[in-house]
């Protein structure tokens, strides 16, 4: 232990070297986050932040920076001084003969200069899988996990920090986005192929973008057409053997210097009704969407302006394929239409690039369309969301920066449902909306990029709700190149919006039972973590661990537990709290070959009815392996991700006829592999691959399936995958603007 403690002391104690700072951007003026900044033939490196900004330690033997990204030209610049501010415009990548010898760097990368605690999941890091929609982006992701909500209607849910993505902050380029009656299905509508990266913010985040993070923010990052990335034209064809095909293409036009637009377009059919288990209803539902997005770019050197418009359409059928034993029944049918149209457009007026002093406004609406069919339970739904963000930002100084900003949120959903398969009884309407106008301000202290003190705090009142006030607050620390300290501490809430958020939960026999004045949902999250990057055998060991707490004050419960027959939605009366704990690490154990694993434990209860239990259907553990190897010349690629999901309790079953238990109390781990195989051309690349290679399945996941009509059909007894083993096959195809 004593050496231990000397080992941690002289870490601590590591000299302070001057600095070397600056901006890393694209050539159109965009900042590069996650972009590698190091000292050729030293161990000194750092990563830019979000805004693009980096802070590296000089030393003495090297005057020589190389900057990289990914599908950039490295840019060399000689520093033969001290404390100077740079900044780097990269150009596009390069290809060398047929082979295309841009480097491309695999892995999630955790923001080492940020305050709060980020993980940016790049483009290249999602081909990895075959990453389809935003739903299937995170299988080598050990903090996110995505699952079914329910075997019948295939919605799923994200979860984070041991809760269900209903606490999760969903974000478009910063935009609120996907609330209400799209979080059931909403994964699906961001199509793999868009996205240029991920980020993943863990426990309370930034008060800029609103008070609903509670566990974190997940805010993707689209293919814009002021960057170099995928120019002209890009495609993406994939097919697998469950039927499911998609195709996907983007073209971007350089309209002048300032002035470029481009249009993203994606198909995708889910053909064939599957029914693996012979239980008479469909596996996978069928789906067939249509998602079309125009946008538009002006760079200017001190106004910015970007907008856009998106419109989607998608149709979801499912239900039984045959009668199940039942002749004389009526099938059972699920039918889904959605119809989304978005528009945004953000402005921006910089007055001081040096000082980052600019005033920029953001606009946002979307207009959701849903007619959904479960059995004879109707809902249809007209959701309105319009969304506004006028913030200020500035530089006093190196270590002091400040953001305020005013924010309007709102929520409308005009509602027609009939919540039994009674056709008798009419359809009921309702009418719900929520005004949340707000203001915010928040600052930031940064010493030499070795104590970084960011807090924040935000007021905003509710139509439904009244006046409340959002505190955040967020330390890092970094005494040398080698460890990293991150604290936080913050408040977050939401609003329920039971039926257009749990609408899916329709296509169960459960009756659906809501408590009147639910309160608005209120907690804190706490959190810590240790970033440690040590040099090893002339290669970097990442470790990071962290522990994480959210402690609820107000809470909308979901009970499946008290009645197994209904689901009932009422304010918390005790206890509702998770605790997580993860460790991860990282290593490139030869050139092309890096090794990632990962271990989570949670523990997240609730109170039902006076009786605190673990909640249902959250595994206690998670363990994860991904291996990746390029070869050489980047010409071949290949990787592959095990999973091992723990255990966890089921909701209270009941005693059937034969005296038998409708399902067990709890379930038990299960793995799931997958693995992909790449080769690279120099316009295009060629992928195939498995999921769920292990071929694990629920059994039964659809209870009393044979009889969906009667009081004991419940498809939401889901801790599984419902279906087995995949296979897939795609090609990618991209110009780029130089042509080559």
């Amino acid at each position: 232990m004593k050496y231990i403690f000397l080992i941690f002391f002289s870490l601590l104690l590591y000299p302070v070297q001057a600095k070397v700072r600056g901006v890393v951007k694209d050539n159109a003026g965009a900042p590069l986050p996650g972009a590698n900044v190091a000292w050729v033939n030293t161990k000194v490196f750092a990563v830019t932040a979000e805004d693009g900004s980096f802070s590296v330690d000089k030393p003495k033997d090297s005057e020589t920076l190389v900057i990289s990204y990914i599908g950039f030209e490295n840019d060399t610049i000689h520093v033969d001084s001290e404390n100077v501010k740079l900044e780097i415009v990269l150009r596009e990548g390069l290809s060398l003969g047929e082979v295309n010898v841009v480097r491309r760097r695999f892995g999630t990368t955790k923001l080492r200069s940020s305050a709060m605690n980020v993980d940016i999941i790049s483009s290249a890091e999602l081909s990895r899988a075959a990453c389809c929609n935003l739903g299937e982006s995170f299988v080598t992701n050990p903090s996110v996990d995505v699952s079914y909500s329910d075997a019948a209607t295939g919605a799923k849910q994200i979860k984070l920090l041991g809760l269900s993505g209903t606490y999760v902050q969903m974000m478009t380029e910063n935009i609120p986005n996907y609330r209400g009656a799209a979080a059931p299905y909403g994964l699906g509508y961001v199509p793999g192929p868009w996205m240029q990266s991920i980020q993943v913010s863990k426990g309370s985040s930034s008060v800029k973008n609103g008070y609903e993070s509670i566990t974190g923010q997940i805010n993707v990052e689209f293919k814009k057409p002021q960057l170099p990335e995928a120019d002209w034209v890009s495609a993406n064809l994939f097919a697998s053997s469950t039927g499911r095909y998609e195709a996907n293409a983007d073209a971007t036009l350089k309209l002048s210097k300032r002035w470029s637009t481009s249009l993203l377009a994606h198909y995708e059919n889910e053909t064939m009704a599957h029914d693996a288990n012979h239980d008479g209803f469909a596996d996978i539902p069928r789906v067939e969407q249509y998602n079309l997005w125009n946008r538009w770019a002006y760079m200017g050197d001190h106004y910015v302006f970007q907008a856009g418009i998106k419109a989607l359409s998608e149709w979801r059928n499912s239900g039984q394929v045959n009668h199940g034993g039942n002749p004389g029944q009526e099938l059972y049918k699920i039918g889904i239409d959605t119809r989304r149209y978005e528009a945004f457009t953000k402005n921006a007026y910089i007055f001081n690039k040096e000082k980052n002093t600019n005033l920029a406004l953001i606009l946002q609406g979307t207009f959701h369309n849903q007619d959904a069919v479960y059995g004879h339970k109707l809902y249809d739904v007209d959701q309105t969301n319009v969304y506004a963000s006028l913030l200020f930002e500035t530089e006093f100084s190196k270590q002091h920066s400040l953001s305020t900003g005013l924010s309007f949120n709102y929520d409308g959903y005009d509602q027609r449902y009939r919540l039994t398969n009674d056709v008798e009884l009419p359809r009921l309407k309702s009418f719900e909306k929520e005004s949340v106008p707000g203001a915010y301000v928040q600052y930031t202290y940064n010493l030499e990029d070795k104590l970084i003190l960011m807090g924040g705090i935000r007021g905003d009142y509710s139509s439904m709700h009244g006046f409340f006030v959002t505190p955040r607050a967020h330390v890092k620390y970094n005494p040398n190149e080698f460890v990293n300290f991150r604290l936080s501490a913050g408040k977050g809430y939401r609003t329920n919006h039971v039926l257009a958020e749990n609408n899916y939960l329709l296509a169960s026999s459960r009756k659906v039972r809501i408590a009147g004045d639910l309160d608005q949902e209120e907690a804190w999250n706490y959190g810590a973590s240790i970033s440690s990057y040590i040099p090893l055998f002339g290669k970097t060991l990442n470790l990071n661990a962290e522990y994480y707490y959210t402690d609820f004050r107000k809470q909308v419960v979901v009970d499946m537990d008290s009645n197994p027959h209904e689901v009932a939605f009422y304010n918390l009366d005790g206890r509702s709290y998770s605790h997580v704990f993860q460790v991860e690490a990282s290593y490139p154990f030869f050139k092309g070959f890096t090794l990632t694993g990962a271990y989570r434990l949670t523990d997240a209860q609730t109170t039902y009815k006076g009786q605190r239990m673990e909640k249902p259907l959250t595994g206690k553990y998670k363990g994860l392996l991904t291996a990746s190897y390029q070869t050489p010349l980047g010409i071949w690629q290949f990787d592959a991700t095990l999973q091992l999901n723990g255990g966890g309790r089921m909701p209270a079953p009941y005693e059937l006829a034969d005296g038998q238990l409708s399902w067990s109390r709890r379930y038990g781990s299960f793995e799931q592999l997958s693995m992909q195989v790449t080769r690279y051309f120099r316009r295009w690349s060629i992928y195939v691959g498995g999921e769920n290679l292990t071929n694990f399945k629920q059994k039964n996941p659809i209870i009393d399936a044979a009889n969906p009509w009667g009081d004991n059909f419940d498809s939401t007894m889901i801790w599984g995958p419902v279906h087995g083993a995949k296979a897939y096959v795609g090609i990618r195809f991209n110009l780029a603007r130089n042509g080559e």
